[in-house]
């Protein structure tokens, strides 16, 4: 599978694994247009690569469309009418449990965003629609029942992960063989969730909420002790919204609203956009953005949750006047202190772009690897953990109530820039995410480094390593050691990794449609996929 590829002039797509790529290229090449070939790469990529994302999970969507006009699609689940603090509290539960059923508390949002941008294919086909749900779903349905390949990635994670998930309910008939961790090259069969798929294909998307399968759903959600009920499925709709938006030199800048950091990736480029640095892999570049991230994700901390509870409008903090004042305090020569928490996370970032103009931001998630490790057994459905963000303190920016939704650190990017592109990228990676997409964008726009050169750069990552109360910069070790001196020497708290390329440095890629009509994507050497086009 190609990382890179350019030229094309029907569409291109990219995903972290290479099924789900052939998947949503084949969509184009049967004229389909970027929406559809995602949707199809959705379905695909959580039937092959399920330790990142699945349909228990949510999803989120920037769709450019040819108008010029960007919009959002957010599918975040809201906690169950069960999780309440009494809840978790008369179970002896001081924080929300990461693993089981406790942590399987919030509705999965992904397949109600897959509805609304199946409805938005429609009108962007009109009359030549001619892509049914039943194709769009058909390679998935097939790698889930007849096998699919077990990858380095999901290997790794199901033995590092595995004295956490074996008690998890449908864990072990889902993702052991004979008992045991899979080996990479082992192939696994998905057939509950291929039922699934088939069902969805014939009765329709809302069959998973408010149909068969959501039936079957909630009564194994009852069945093993989660929170989430029949209601909160039947009742529970994706949103559209206004994406989040900055101006810097190179042009406009897209993110996801609340409950997601959106906010802080485009802070992160606007800040840097304003100190100024002339040359890429320097220490000014790199220290520029760590110093960035940091005032970006005290903003995030303090404000970012449940649209519905935010007391006032979070713009403010992308006017020019305040992004000012605060790159102003950046100090170009020493490090801030930084003892910000860290946040694990588990996620897929998709790309596609088709020649009518419509270009696809698409991230799906399930929050750590393999959710709460609960595989409900009548659908197969993987449930996430994104409610394990919450917190059982009833004054906490993010704390837990029957229907909020948590805090998301996914968050796909689109820009408009000035020359004429328009690029979507995204990263999976927690923390990690605003990060690996400013780096992407900073060497590739702004320093005009090559789209491959781009995403195959080392990357860094400020943040706690899982496990340790430790906060570092963590660095891939084929960096200068100069620029790591120079770092080490302002006060950054480094840690070279003994890695090369590093999976905590996230799954970066990006789509990008050129002023002339042509397509190019292209994707991360640290997963398992790349990008093809038509």
């Amino acid at each position: 599978m190609n990382l890179h590829t350019a030229g094309h002039r029907r569409g291109v797509v990219c995903a972290p694994h290479a099924a789900a790529v052939e998947d949503g290229r084949a969509i184009l090449a049967e004229g389909g247009n970027a929406i559809e070939a995602m949707i199809a790469m959705a379905a695909s990529i959580a039937a092959v690569y399920p330790h990142m994302n699945h349909v228990g999970g949510d999803g989120f969507w920037l769709i450019r469309e040819p108008s010029g006009r960007v919009r959002a699609i957010m599918g975040a689940g809201r906690a169950g009418a069960n999780a309440t603090l009494r809840f978790y509290r008369d179970a002896g539960h001081h924080e929300i449990p990461s693993r089981g059923p406790y942590a399987a508390l919030t509705v999965p949002g992904a397949v109600a965003g897959w509805m609304l941008a199946f409805e938005a294919a429609k009108a962007q086909a009109g009359k030549n629609a001619k892509l049914p749900l039943h194709v769009l779903l058909e390679a998935a349905i097939k790698h889930a029942r007849e096998g699919y390949t077990v990858t380095r990635s999901q290997a790794q994670l199901t033995a590092d992960k595995f004295a956490e998930l074996e008690k998890a309910p449908g864990f072990r008939d889902t993702f052991l063989l004979d008992g045991k961790p899979p080996e990479a090259g082992a192939r696994m069969k998905q057939l509950a969730f291929a039922a699934t798929l088939d069902q969805l294909a014939n009765a329709g998307l809302q069959d998973f909420y408010r149909g068969d399968v959501g039936r079957e759903i909630a009564a194994d959600l009852e069945r093993i002790g989660s929170p989430v009920t029949r209601v909160d499925l039947e009742k529970y709709e994706a949103k559209i919204a206004e994406p989040l938006s900055v101006k810097i030199g190179a042009g406009t800048l897209h993110n996801t609203p609340p409950p997601t950091q959106g906010l802080a990736s485009l802070m992160i480029l606007a800040l840097f956009d304003r100190l100024r640095v002339a040359k890429a892999e320097s220490f000014e570049h790199v220290h520029g953005l760590v110093e960035a991230t940091k005032r970006a994700f005290r903003v995030r901390d303090r404000f970012v949750t449940d649209p519905d509870l935010i007391d006032g409008n979070l713009k403010r903090f992308l006017d020019a006047q305040y992004l000012d004042s605060e790159a102003g305090k950046i100090d170009a020569k020493k490090a801030a202190r930084w003892p910000a928490a860290y946040g694990e996370g588990d996620t897929i970032w998709m790309g596609a772009a088709d020649a009518s103009g419509l270009v696809v931001s698409y991230i799906q998630s399930i929050y750590w690897e393999f959710g709460s490790g609960c595989v409900l057994p009548k659908t197969g459905v993987l449930m996430q953990n994104r409610g394990a963000s919450f917190s059982l303190d009833p004054k906490a920016v993010n704390a837990l109530e029957p229907g909020r939704r948590p805090f998301h650190t996914l968050n796909p990017a689109l820009a408009v820039l000035k020359d004429g592109r328009v690029m979507a990228y995204g990263t999976m990676g927690g923390d990690g995410q605003p990060q690996s997409q400013a780096a992407v964008f900073t060497r590739h726009v702004t320093f005009g480094q090559t789209l491959e050169q781009a995403l195959d750069a080392p990357r860094w990552l400020l943040g706690r390593t899982w496990g340790s109360s430790h906060t570092n910069l963590r660095m891939e070790r084929r960096f200068d050691e100069k620029l790591i001196d120079q770092l080490m020497s302002a006060g950054h708290d480094v840690d070279v990794l003994d890695q090369d390329y590093s999976d905590t440095m996230g799954h970066a890629g990006a789509v990008i449609l050129h002023p002339d009509g042509t397509l190019e994507g292209g994707h991360d050497p640290r997963a398992d996929g790349g990008a093809a086009g038509v």
